[in-house]
């Protein structure tokens, strides 16, 4: 999994970014200020730096860990909109955004950053599968054996992987995977749920992968 160390000091952006990033998949640490940041400079795959944090700023953060580690991708995050600031961002960095921003273009540039690094990690550890998200191959590591799934149980778990940490209602599983409208009392999710889930828990009476959230849906938790 991609690893980002996000430095943020205002905690109602630095939540939502951090759970919007996580949702889409990343590890995220998330840090107030720089105090710390030379910890985890060589274990993360990318850096998301906000220019006006306390002590140091992103600026000087950023030309420390770039003298550091030159490919770790860094994108800055400022309300300075000022030429003069960009370019002083952009002596160092790889990239430069304005506040306040989308969060769908937050992850485009995250997603553009890695693959010109070629970080873009498309190994997901799920418990005791491996997940090839490139190619939806689907590895026991602890049996060393690939899981065979039929087109919608694969279908069904790719759709899982791109949301993960996030609860999925019936409704929203049935119209992504069958591309139709849930229609009440159905059984045909819950029928594919549970043959899945025979194919990739360890024990399908207890499921730990797939997560059923009782009265709205179910949910794959990373």
């Amino acid at each position: 999994m991609v690893h980002i160390l996000y430095i943020e000091d205002e905690v109602d952006i630095g939540n939502w970014v951090r759970k919007d990033l996580t949702e889409r998949g990343y590890e995220v640490t998330w840090l107030k200020s720089g105090q710390d940041a030379e910890k985890y400079i060589s274990s993360v795959d990318m850096a998301i730096l906000d220019v006006m944090i306390p002590g140091l700023d992103g600026f000087s953060i950023g030309r420390r860990i770039k003298k550091e580690k030159g490919d770790l991708p860094i994108l800055m995050l400022s309300a300075r909109t000022a030429v003069e600031d960009k370019i002083e961002g952009l002596n160092f960095a790889d990239d430069y955004l304005t506040k306040p921003f989308h969060p769908d273009e937050l992850a485009a540039r995250v997603e553009v950053l890695l693959r010109r690094y070629q970080k873009n990690d498309d190994i997901l550890k799920l418990q005791h599968l491996m997940i090839y998200t490139k190619d939806m191959r689907i590895v026991d590591g602890e049996k060393d054996e690939e899981i065979q799934l039929t087109g919608k149980q694969y279908h069904l778990l790719q759709y899982f992987v791109r949301h993960l940490n996030q609860i999925l209602t019936k409704e929203q599983l049935y119209e992504g995977v069958w591309g139709e409208r849930y229609i009440e009392g159905d059984k045909t999710l819950m029928v594919h749920i549970r043959y899945l889930r025979e194919r990739i828990e360890r024990d399908p009476a207890k499921p730990s992968i797939i997560e059923t959230i009782r009265g709205i849906g179910y949910r794959v938790k990373i």
